[in-house]
């Protein structure tokens, strides 16, 4: 006893010393019986997340061409226009990625559906922006896919139990766009006519002709949904903040210019990877100097031939 109170030590039992000592341990027991089987909110949002950004390696194509079962990216190419040009859109390629809702990256384990989708300036392969070209009328895996043919497009977010469907449709007073409140884009678990796409040739002149031919893989197309007849593209003026930083909105809506032609934002390229490089794409390969360069090199380029040649003389 001291001064007017009373103090114990620290071995003094006081009130139900006994209910408060059961219930700590049974409080650990349940910890560790979770954290054993993974089920912590923190283990599960990390599997997530270590999957979402795991590298994917691409399918290379021997012939050229996008077949079925493929494993590609979908890039929206830069227009190579300065920045007072595009302003206030976006410079830069973008790449088609899962967005997972923000609550669901810290307490889920897997992609929750339905899911929505962004436009990243990433173009390095991983789980959020890697999709797959499946088969939605019957076709056997390794066939090449064809202009005006219906294909799907399934993403795994770096998961092999799982597959996810790109999908849109129509406009309605509760179903748009958060940012332009245009036709939206998203994910869902359900393969119906909803997630059925084609491949349309880019020049509107030659359409026609090039229907039926096999999709070229690494080359500039468009991307139209079947169900609404309508173009995926990327607006580049509408960001949106996630879990990830700033990504760009993502749409179904045709952009046509003046001539009836459609806008860069329509324009995609299927991307697989570097027969010569697995750790690279055939986005990333350098392209061979064209003929026209060859005959009529620059200033630069004729520098860099005459003092390579001096080297090697000496």
């Amino acid at each position: 006893m001291s001064g007017r109170g009373y103090s114990y030590s620290a071995g003094v039992l006081v009130g139900n010393w006994n209910e408060d000592v059961c219930l700590e341990e049974g409080l650990l027991k349940d910890f560790l019986h979770k954290r054993e089987r993974g089920e912590l909110l923190i283990q599960k949002s990390r599997s997530l997340k270590n999957n979402l950004l795991k590298k994917i390696p691409l399918s290379i194509s021997k012939d050229g061409f996008v077949h079925f079962g493929d494993t590609v990216m979908l890039v929206n190419p830069d227009n190579h226009k300065s920045p007072m040009e595009n302003y206030p859109a976006v410079c830069g390629n973008l790449s088609l990625a899962v967005l997972p809702d923000e609550i669901a990256v810290h307490t889920a384990d897997s992609l929750q559906a339905p899911c929505e989708v962004s436009a990243i300036k990433s173009v390095n392969p991983v789980g959020r922006n890697t999709f797959r070209i499946l088969s939605t009328e019957g076709n056997s895996m390794g066939e090449p896919i064809r202009f005006g043919q219906n294909f799907g497009l399934g993403a795994t977010g770096g998961f092999a139990d799982q597959m996810l469907y790109l999908g849109s449709d129509h406009k309605s007073f509760m179903r748009f766009a958060k940012k332009s409140y245009l036709q939206q884009v998203f994910l869902t678990d359900e393969l119906s006519y909803l997630t059925c796409w084609q491949a349309t040739f880019l020049d509107p002149q030659l359409r026609l002709e090039y229907e039926g031919f096999p999709v070229p893989a690494n080359s500039k197309l468009l991307i139209t949904h079947c169900h609404t007849n309508r173009g995926l593209a990327v607006p580049r003026k509408y960001w949106i903040s996630s879990y990830f930083g700033k990504e760009y909105e993502v749409i179904c809506h045709t952009y046509l210019d003046s001539h009836k032609a459609e806008e860069d934002k329509n324009y995609w390229i299927i991307v697989t990877g570097n027969p010569s490089d697995e750790e690279s794409t055939m986005f990333d390969r350098p392209k061979p100097l064209s003929e026209k360069t060859r005959e009529h090199p620059s200033e630069e380029t004729r520098d860099r031939e005459m003092k390579f040649t001096q080297e090697h003389r000496t």
